[in-house]
């Protein structure tokens, strides 16, 4: 009787050093980001017409309509 509980010597040292190549990696990708010092002003002083609400109404209205022509109009007619 075969039992899968054998595990090969080789396997486990693969196993044991992706692991430490996996927390070494993260490691240095958080020491590059702590370098980094960008300040992002997203704050401007423009008005934007879409940042309104009537205009996301008036969209998904228009958009409900043509959902609906869309689908009413592949129908059959009948005589």
């Amino acid at each position: 009787m075969k039992t899968n509980a054998i595990v090969k010597p080789g396997a486990f040292f693969r196993k044991v050093m992706l692991v430490l190549f996996s927390v070494i990696m993260t490691i240095a990708s958080f020491a590059q980001e702590a370098d980094k010092k960008v300040d992002i002003n997203i704050n401007t002083n423009k008005d934007n017409f879409w940042a309104s609400p009537w205009v996301w109404v008036v969209g998904g209205a228009v958009f409900i309509l043509l959902l609906v022509a869309l689908l009413r109009g592949g129908g059959r007619k009948e005589a």
